[in-house]
């Protein structure tokens, strides 16, 4: 029986590292797994990067809703954008990289929940929803790029690992209610055999809320279970996740209009629903207590719906003459009844189903334009992702000319089928937000085709895809002395992604009676594309005196396009995603390439701290390109870097203990490009930041334990401004979003032994701060209704039709008109100040 205290350790303690927030008195042997799968591992003077890492206890004590949200509150390093506009989706940063449930994101952090890659086979997407929270033990965040942990590896990994009945024994029962009618319950239980040899784990999560925007209610159902059964050299454990979620959130509003109601939301409905089912079995195996064989085998399913209420910016994208001070729009708008200055949707969905049933110019010919007089849009897409794998490697320790040594070697296979298709039905804008539908859609089929400036408008798309993908991976660490160890690792991906395109009305020819000139063959989403690199990684760790440890270490990564991004990348047939695609010529895969060195110890007075450095630069950056208002294009942009620090210091004293995070990052752009945006071509010079980063992020924690009982708890957490999209050449009004700080508190009181009695309070002072930003077209005039445009508005950008712009949306300043519509800073806020208090209940085994 191989129960020595390192494998004791490992089984207790997996990948330990202290979190720098929550647990900060921890001093222990910490013993890294250097890849998704357990191993034998090493310990933190021998690993050459950072790691932080996050206990269940952490995770108990944050009472945050979500793991995005509790790093966002407590690593360092870690960014949040509310770009969704929803808790549970949030954009996770970590050094510039990203990982976000929203199509059409790049996204450069990879995610595992026990081996199992999260990162979604159709986008690369995250879907942090699908994620169980109270079934987590551990959580590691490893910085850089990381050839082990495979494809999108560039800035970092996240790697998750679940509770067991055997080390989690006993139950708990959790609810909370407060703020905007948000409920959460809880409920796990953990039991053992009486022989110890099988166990047993359940834990599920109800999530219900209001939501504190305008039309936001959400709901999540979460349900983990685990079966485990082990001897004295084998382990298996059987798992399965559930995951139900229907979910509104309303993205980004104009800052004119969130400047007079926060709350406010800019169009509705934007749903999304999540099914999601993962089955996974892991098992490991000592041959010796010096060789350890791990590996696991899983099938996940994911179904995800969208339903959402968009804008038509065709309609408003032209620059055309007014004429009187009524606004009225002489070209388009001479088949309608408007008369004045009032917005009418009656008459507004009479026009826009007045194209659809088709009308005659001057000369006899059928025109149907509803994509220029219908001013909405009610997309719809439907997702239908499988993926299965299997992974195997082997630890071993030994020596090399009479050094100790440690290696791994592993391989596997995943597969993975997914099914987009998506359908836009074209609408009218009413006051509020609230698109109304006609009934009729945009496509290119003979029934109903559609005419925007003599150019088929077709916005449906239905794409079959298939993705295999091998993997070998190796690494060495080796003891040169006693104080200096050497790794050297490295991963080979070979990628292969196969598209079918399930509309054949993307194939007419000219023998139609449609107008079928204006359809190029490129509109196909067929194709084949594969991609295979070895991405190397060698570094150094150096324990030059007790309680200091320092490092160096080069890495490189990939990211291959995934079969969203190919079947949206030709500049011919621009698509507007996530909800429209349009052929798929061939783009390289993302390379990139890391030095990041640092310190990490104890220094006098008993104060932890590390210091991390870090350089990325990306090779073939691929980025979503705006071809007109509301489309664009996939592409390779050149080169673009990250590179920064992150400094952590704490300090525990008897019933109080301090810690703190700051971080420094500079995001860039390092090739020129040309870009568009809604308010004109942008030109990117070397050295442009991008969009959505900021520069500074400080962290601040403090606990106070009055006694055995009562736990009062505070962070901060305080950023810099950031570039909004739109704005990549930096330049102009409205690039930029102000920083923030924002204060929470929390509250902990163990009544009687076993019951906790909690509270929380976030946003302590009410802040109104946005995380994230867009130029984008609003069509409200400062009454909030659509349509009105001022007298002497032309389209231009002329001084007088500027000053006209910036009286009409109020104390925001927009950016130019075109058409009926302005250009403005688009922002998604950061929610207001709210409370919650909930009870927990622990009994029948040690928590």
């Amino acid at each position: 029986m191989f129960k020595n205290t390192k494998i004791n350790l490992l089984l207790a303690s997996l990948f330990s590292v202290t979190a720098y927030a929550a647990d900060l008195t921890t001093d222990k042997i910490e013993v890294i797994s250097a890849t998704p799968l357990p191993s034998i591992g090493l310990t933190l003077d021998q690993f050459p990067s950072t790691v932080q890492n996050v206990k269940t206890s952490d995770l108990k004590k944050s009472k945050t809703i979500d793991i995005g949200s509790f790093m966002n509150e407590n690593l360092a390093g870690v960014d949040v954008n509310e770009t969704q506009g929803n808790p549970i989706q949030p954009d996770v940063n970590y050094h510039g990289f990203t990982a976000s449930p929203l199509l059409g994101t790049p996204q450069g952090l990879s995610v595992y929940m026990d081996g199992v890659r999260m990162n979604q086979p159709f986008g690369d997407v995250v879907s942090w929803d699908l994620i169980p929270k109270n079934a987590i033990s551990s959580m590691q965040l490893y910085s850089g790029s990381n050839p082990l942990f495979g494809l999108n590896t560039l800035g970092g990994a996240l790697s998750i690992n679940t509770k067991d009945g055997r080390n989690n024994p006993g139950a708990a029962l959790q609810f909370s209610a407060g703020s905007w009618g948000r409920k959460i319950g809880e409920l796990e239980y953990g039991a053992v055999s009486e022989d110890n040899s099988k166990d047993f784990f359940i834990a599920g999560t109800w999530f219900d809320e209001d939501g504190w925007r305008d039309k936001s209610p959400s709901e999540n159902k979460q349900l983990f279970t685990k079966l485990g059964w082990r001897n004295d050299t084998t382990s298996l454990k059987l798992s399965y996740s559930f995951a139900n979620s229907d979910l509104n959130g309303n993205g980004l509003s104009p800052l004119s209009q969130l400047q007079k109601d926060y709350e406010s939301v800019f169009t509705y409905p934007d749903n999304t629903k999540n099914t999601s089912h993962l089955l996974n079995l892991n098992w490991d195996h000592y041959f010796t207590k010096n060789v350890m064989f791990a590996g696991n085998a899983y099938y996940r399913n994911i179904k995800t719906t969208t339903y959402n209420g968009d804008i038509n910016d065709e309609a408003f994208g032209d620059t055309v003459s007014w004429s009187g001070t009524t606004g009225q729009r002489n070209q388009d708008y001479s088949l309608s009844s408007y008369t004045g200055s009032a917005y009418n949707l009656q008459k507004q969905i009479d026009l826009c189903l007045a194209q659809n049933r088709g009308t005659y110019d001057s000369g006899g010919t059928l025109r149907r334009e509803a994509g220029e007089k219908c001013n909405g849009l009610i997309n719809r897409s439907r997702t239908n992702q499988e993926n299965a794998g299997i992974f195997a490697q082997v630890s071993v320790e030994n020596e090399i000319f009479k050094r100790p040594n440690s290696y791994i070697l592993g391989a596997g296979y995943d597969f993975s089928r997914s099914r987009f298709s998506k359908t836009a039905e074209y609408g009218s804008l009413a006051a509020g937000g609230s698109i109304v539908g006609s009934g009729y859609f945009a496509t290119e089929y003979r029934d109903k085709p559609q005419n925007l400036d003599d150019v088929l408008d077709a916005r449906d798309a239905n794409v079959k895809s298939l993705t295999n993908t091998w993997s070998l991976l190796g690494s060495d660490t080796i003891a040169l002395r006693d104080n200096l160890h050497l790794t050297a690792s490295g991963r080979y991906n070979y990628v292969r992604v196969k598209s079918a395109d399930q509309n054949v009305h993307h194939l007419m020819d000219d023998s139609t009676d449609l107008m079928t000139s204006n359809i190029d063959s490129d509109a196909s989403l067929s194709g084949n594309h594969t991609f295979a690199r070895f991405n190397p990684s060698v570094g150094l760790t150096l324990v030059p005196i007790d309680n200091l440890t320092t490092y160096a270490k080069y890495g490189e990564g990939s990211r291959a396009p995934t079969a969203m991004e190919l079947t949206c990348a030709n500049p011919n047939a621009p698509c507007s995603l996530p909800n429209a695609m349009a052929g798929d010529p061939s783009l390289k895969q993302v390379i990139s390439k890391t030095f990041e060195g640092g310190l990490r110890g104890k220094a006098v007075a008993g104060i932890t701290y590390n210091l991390n450095a870090y350089n990325t630069r990306l090779v073939n950056d691929i980025q979503f390109v705006s071809a007109s208002a509301s489309k664009g294009y996939f592409t390779n942009i050149g080169e673009t870097q990250r590179r920064g620090f992150d400094l952590t210091l704490s300090k525990a004293f008897d019933n109080f203990a301090l810690a703190g995070t700051y971080s420094y990052l500079e995001a860039t752009y390092e090739s020129p490009a040309t870009v568009n945006s809604i308010t004109g071509t942008r030109n990117i010079q070397k050295g442009d930041e991008i969009p959505g980063m900021p520069n500074n992020i400080l962290k601040l924690f403090a606990d106070y334990k009055f006694d055995d009982k009562l736990t009062l708890s505070a962070n901060t957490k305080s950023a810099t401004s950031i570039y909004v999209r739109g704005a990549e050449d930096n330049e102009g009004q409205g690039a930029k979003l102000p920083g923030y700080t924002v204060l929470n508190l929390a509250a902990d009181y163990k009544a009687v032994p076993g019951l906790t009695i909690f509270a929380n309070v976030l946003n302590v002072f009410d802040k109104a701060y946005y995380t994230a930003g867009a130029l984008g077209s609003n069509p409200y005039d400062s009454t909030g209704t659509p349509y009105i445009v001022p007298s002497s508005t032309t389209g231009s950008s002329s001084a007088a039709s500027q000053a006209t712009c910036n009286a009409s949306v109020g104390s925001v300043p927009c950016y130019g008109a075109s058409g009926k519509s302005y250009a403005e800073t688009f922002a998604a806020p950061g929610a207001p100040r709210a409370a919650w208090i909930g009870v927990r209940y622990e009994f029948g085994g040690k928590k």
